[in-house]
């Protein structure tokens, strides 16, 4: 793969200035009579690491010049030349040399713009690494014949000396240590949680205002106390507009490009594969994308765990993929792109995909669930076993892998640490997908903050999907809990009061719809493509703040990611969406599992169920309420998935949607129909469509029946399917 020269150029430059600097500062060591061998390996480093950089780079003047002064400094240090004034002028006119075309470089950020190195130089320092013109090893400089010039002077007439002579100017960039920029970071969250203080009082001497607005005593004051208010709100606004610049350019300076780690991504797995008697090859994509250097540094350890997963665990042996129809060098794709203020990086491999089954059998066995629970996983749920700590599929321990001290780790710092998530995806026989969902900065970030019975929490933006109020009529009870359709997709409702336990005076009510009032206000969270609606009392505040770490003794706290600070110099807890989620489907859980125990004794045979849908909280909402009455279901993500599952095992029933990508339902079921296996077996449509020409259509395709999400109820959904099995 060809090497982007403008992608490195700019850290060519600052670290070919550094060694520039060493260079300078040695070969004047050395003409004060410091010229032991420790100075002169350290200089020859210099030379060596510019000559090397700048080959990788294509930046020939540069390396042909490095390259003959380390050869002349290397000459030095082996003692078959010794260090004169001769030899130290034209050591520096090297030197200067390469600080010219740097300097040049750093003009143009173009290689190619680059002037060819200096002849005469180049053929001076060639002469004085042998010591056979102009500098000798035993006696020093030799001297000129009469009338002629040794080929040590400067030569003022090489266009080259011209065309790069050092200037007096200083560098355009700085290296500051990483402790100094960080206090400058945290400095600005100061002047942020600051300037939230500043919008406080404005707000307070509006409130001011009205209340003083029926008292005589204070009309004569006021118009001043007006006048005083708009001068503060121009003031503020201001000072936000100011703050705001200082906020992304403070951000800017401590952004590194992911090709800090993505670059050795290559070798990395070529060495792992070779260790496994297997071959692979990386894809890297978006290694330009930056993230804040914190990012930077605690990603290294999760990536290479997964870039090991996917070779030790991921791709197959030679042997198994010829067998398999596959090229014999396997492919690992690490690519990285930006999705709002999210970085995804996904690392994905065409091996073999998770081998589901062996991960139930090996959880059970190493006594992390019961084997009856084991058989009643769903797929996601088995996924998520492979993160448990302590958990591998690996027979034996070897040095690459089997210890299950990998995936966990991953998680932990993925999202205990870092804030972001982790989602799986994995098809048998074509591959698997590590997807990592990170924010860019965890400096600054948007947060709303909610008010729940009277208390404040905090949200950071990344995981809010939507703000919406909704009737209290578009609630409907499915499978033991409150949903809402939000773009024909069930979203499940649950009230964050009682997900937190937060006590509330004023409701004793059991379930979000035996809430007193005409409508509900909903905070709608994203989570790895899943979602789920809270309901809050109130939105209070929505802006940038500094998140603060948790104290030691709170760290382990999973719900809790930070705090933040209000204008009212308040501490708010921050949530951790991920956290809420796992407890709200861990509740949901055990809620269907009772309904599930009431109903398996009345199932006379259990029947397997496609549930086809795009939306994963609309397939998880069906699967629950089937499951709760003795169904096993299995989920498809879209139509193509549904009739690749239909076609690959046998189901006694299929329930799809119709707005899918890749193929609709309506598509689906009229190929369905052409199957032999499903010509007369039940398919049930269940969609936000209620126009009666899609319900003829879905007619005219073959559907047994039309279920309009709008209308849905769970017992309508299972009376049908019992009708339609008879």
């Amino acid at each position: 793969m060809a090497i982007d020269i403008k992608k490195f150029v700019i850290r060519f430059i600052e670290e070919a200035r550094d060694h520039v600097a060493r260079l300078n500062e040695g070969l004047a060591a050395m003409e004060a009579g410091v010229a032991d061998k420790e100075r002169i390996n350290a200089v020859l480093r210099s030379a060596h690491t510019i000559k090397g950089s700048s080959r990788m780079l294509k930046l020939q003047p540069i390396t042909e010049t490095a390259h003959r002064l380390e050869d002349v400094l290397d000459a030095l240090r082996g003692g078959q030349i010794q260090f004169n004034a001769a030899l130290a002028q034209t050591l520096y006119r090297g030197v200067d040399a390469i600080a010219g075309l740097v300097d040049r470089l750093a003009e143009t950020h173009d290689g190619t713009a680059l002037p060819v190195s200096d002849a005469v130089l180049c053929a001076a320092l060639a002469a004085a690494a042998t010591g056979t013109t102009g500098v000798t090893g035993a006696t020093g400089a030799a001297e000129p014949a009469a009338g002629e010039a040794t080929e040590l002077e400067p030569v003022s007439a090489s266009p080259m000396t011209n065309a790069v002579a050092p200037k007096l100017k200083a560098p355009d960039t700085v290296r500051v240590r990483l402790t100094k920029l960080d206090q400058i970071v945290k400095l600005m969250g100061e002047v942020v949680s600051s300037h939230a203080r500043m919008r406080q009082r404005l707000l307070d001497i509006r409130a001011l205002e009205k209340e003083l607005a029926g008292v005589a005593a204070m009309e004569p004051y006021r118009a001043q106390l007006h006048e005083f208010a708009l001068r503060l709100k121009d003031d503020v606004q201001a000072q936000e507009s100011l703050m705001d610049e200082l906020h992304d350019k403070t951000l800017v300076m401590r952004m590194l490009p992911l090709a800090m780690i993505f670059d050795s991504a290559g070798r990395l797995i070529r060495d792992l594969a070779e260790s496994v008697g297997k071959r692979a090859e990386c894809v890297v994509i978006g290694a330009e994308i930056e993230l804040d250097r914190q990012m930077i540094d605690r990603l290294a350890d999760p990536l290479i765990h997964l870039l090991r997963n996917a070779v030790d665990h991921g791709l197959e042996s030679p042997v198994a993929r010829q067998a398999a129809g596959k090229p014999v060098s396997g492919q690992i794709r690490l690519s990285a792109h930006q999705d709002g203020g999210w970085v995804v990086i996904e690392v994905a491999d065409d091996g073999g995909g998770i081998p589901l089954a062996q991960v139930r059998e090996k959880a059970a066995r190493k006594g992390f669930i019961t084997a009856e629970k084991a058989a009643t996983l769903s797929e996601q749920e088995t996924i998520d076993l492979i993160f448990l700590p302590g958990f591998s599929t690996n027979t034996i321990i070897t040095d690459l892998s089997g210890r299950g001290v990998g995936m966990d780790v991953v998680k932990q710092c993925i999202v205990d640490e870092l804030r972001g998530s982790v989602s799986v995806t994995t098809r048998p026989g074509l591959g698997t997908r590590f997807a990592l969902r990170l924010p860019l900065s965890l400096a600054v970030m948007r947060v709303l903050v909610v008010q729940v019975a009277g208390l404040p929490f905090a949200f950071t933006a990344q995981y809010v999907a939507e703000l919406l109020r909704v009737p209290r009529s578009d609630l409907m009870r499915v499978a033991e809990r409150d949903a809402v359709i939000v773009r024909n997709e069930f979203v499940p409702v649950v009230s964050l009061a009682e997900l937190l336990h937060v006590p509330n005076p004023g409701d004793r009510e059991g379930t979000v719809a035996g809430k007193r009032g005409q409508s509900l206000l909903l905070l709608v969270l994203r989570v790895r493509g899943e979602k789920i609606a809270l309901v809050i009392d109130d939105l209070v505040d929505e802006r940038d703040m500094v998140i603060k770490p948790l104290p030691e003794h709170m760290r382990q706290h999973a719900m809790l990611s930070g705090m933040v600070v209000t204008g009212k110099s308040e501490l708010v807890s921050v949530l951790h969406p991920p956290a809420l989620l796992e407890l709200a489907r861990t509740a949901r859980r055990q809620s269907v599992q009772g309904e599930a125990s009431r109903h398996a004794s009345q199932a006379k045979r259990i029947y397997n169920v496609l549930v086809v849908d795009d939306s994963l909280n609309t397939r998880e909402i069906e699967k629950d309420v089937l499951e709760a009455w003795g169904y096993h279901v299995t989920l498809a993500e879209d139509g193509l998935d549904g009739l690749k599952q239909a076609l690959a095992g046998d189901f006694d029933a299929i329930l799809t949607d119709v707005e899918m990508p890749a193929m609709d339902g309506f598509t689906l079921t009229a190929r369905l129909r052409e199957e032999e296996r499903y010509r007369h077996r039940p398919i049930v449509i269940v969609t936000s469509r209620e126009k009666e020409e899609d319900k003829r259509r879905g007619i005219e395709v073959g559907a047994d029946a039309y279920i309009v999400k709008g209308n849905f109820e769970q017992s309508r959904l299972v009376d049908t399917l019992k009708a339609l099995l008879g």
